[in-house]
């Protein structure tokens, strides 16, 4: 098949939905088949792909690390005239909740084409967490999607019945809206999934976890751990610096905790200074480094050194993925979101609460219990479960059956 994916960002901008793009997009060509990723042209240096069609952008943050591409009729002409010499195409994977989403199904719509869309994010959440008035931003959100979404009130989803569009101003009325549009709707997570459809967003949404490079982590597993300091744990917090991440409460329960430990942080984005400040501001007992973006290899490789991984926001991963990636590595982990723990499994030590306090007792109890030698262990399954290959078949059998549903 020939698979055309639409993206808000740039796969080879900063984000776990890119990190899992271009690991799909690798592993379905292997199994034989064509891919196509449209997204915002970079404002940054970034590797270049053949497969990748790059739409025109304006950069949207200060660092230039995301853009944003209009969606409208001049965009849709580019797109067009660009991928005439890459057609035919059997289905369009919309991986985006924003403008991505309003090209991708616009594509679709003028060419016929059916939909699988991946909801990636929690809409409302993630809102909440970033922009100062949540509720006019939903508003203005459903209202930019009324004029450039495709027109149609239902559309058929995963094969089966329709969903309402109705006119709602809130997050999960604005996923309906894609929802619609869609022959089928994946998540990366059965919370998540069983969320959306709890919200009316699909009647049936797949759950497929976003996987983790087989090589790669055969690579990982066979060079095992490097050597470790006796006593003294080793934690890495790996994301986007961001405030739903809560990189920020994450360090003041570190300085809090008065662990004895070597705290890595590793990745990017706006709330660097701020972290690094309030690091030299409490100067923690632990040790924390801040290693910046590191190649996806090098980062499982820190990952498998570790003692556990710290995931610390609440309600806006829609998966989760560092956590299991560390698992499918053997380490564990600290969790504050419950949902991700409970999809997780074995192998957690449970945050009970949002405060810094209750992060800062976690972290006091896996340090010790690392100290001790009695850490708490990872399922093994989620090795194999987590493997992409593994995921790319899943998804291949959503395509197969979206474009049957789309005849």
């Amino acid at each position: 098949m020939h698979v055309v994916m639409f993206a808000d960002q740039h796969l080879e901008s900063l984000g776990g939905a890119q990190v899992s793009m271009r690991l799909q997009k690798r592993f379905l060509e292997r199994a034989g088949h064509v891919v196509t990723v449209v997204a915002p042209r970079p404002h940054r240096p970034a590797a270049h792909d053949a497969s990748y069609l790059d739409l025109p952008s304006l950069p949207i943050t200060v660092d230039r690390e995301y853009a944003l591409a209009w969606p409208g009729a001049r965009t849709d002409r580019f797109l067009d005239a660009e991928m005439g010499a890459r057609l035919p195409v059997d289905v369009v994977h919309v991986q985006a909740d924003f403008w991505g989403a309003f090209v991708g199904h616009r594509y679709a719509d003028r060419h016929g084409l059916p939909v699988v869309h991946t909801m990636h994010n929690r809409v409302d959440v993630g809102i909440e967490a970033t922009a100062p008035f949540p509720g006019l931003v939903l508003r203005a959100l459903n209202a930019w999607a009324r004029r450039a979404l495709p027109r149609g009130g239902t559309a058929a989803v995963a094969g089966r019945g329709t969903a309402p569009v109705g006119r709602g101003i809130d997050g999960w009325a604005y996923l309906r809206r894609l929802a619609a549009l869609s022959h089928a709707v994946t998540a990366p997570s059965a919370h998540f999934a069983r969320r959306l459809e709890r919200h009316g967003v699909a009647p049936s949404v797949d759950v497929i976890w976003n996987g983790i490079d087989d090589d790669a982590l055969d690579a990982a597993l066979a060079a095992g751990p490097t050597e470790r300091r006796p006593g003294r744990p080793r934690f890495v917090w790996l994301g986007r610096m961001s405030p739903e991440k809560r990189l920020l409460p994450f360090l003041e329960a570190v300085a809090e905790s008065r662990i004895d430990a070597e705290v890595e942080i590793i990745g990017g984005g706006g709330q660097l200074r701020a972290a690094q400040r309030l690091v030299e501001r409490r100067a923690p007992v632990a040790s924390v480094a801040f290693a910046g973006r590191l190649p996806y290899a090098e980062t499982l490789r820190r990952l498998a050194d570790a003692d556990a991984v710290l995931q610390t926001s609440i309600g806006f991963e829609t998966q989760g993925m560092t956590v299991f990636e560390a698992a499918s590595l053997g380490t564990p982990a600290v969790v504050s979101d419950s949902d991700i723990g409970a999809e997780l499994g074995a192998g957690t030590w449970a945050v009970p609460d949002a405060t810094v306090a209750a992060l800062a007792q976690t972290l006091r109890r896996a340090a010790a219990d690392i100290a001790a030698g009695s850490p708490v262990t990872p399922d093994e399954s989620v090795a194999e479960r987590f493997r992409q290959s593994s995921r790319t078949a899943a998804m291949v059998a959503v395509y197969e059956r979206a474009v049957t549903a789309g005849r």
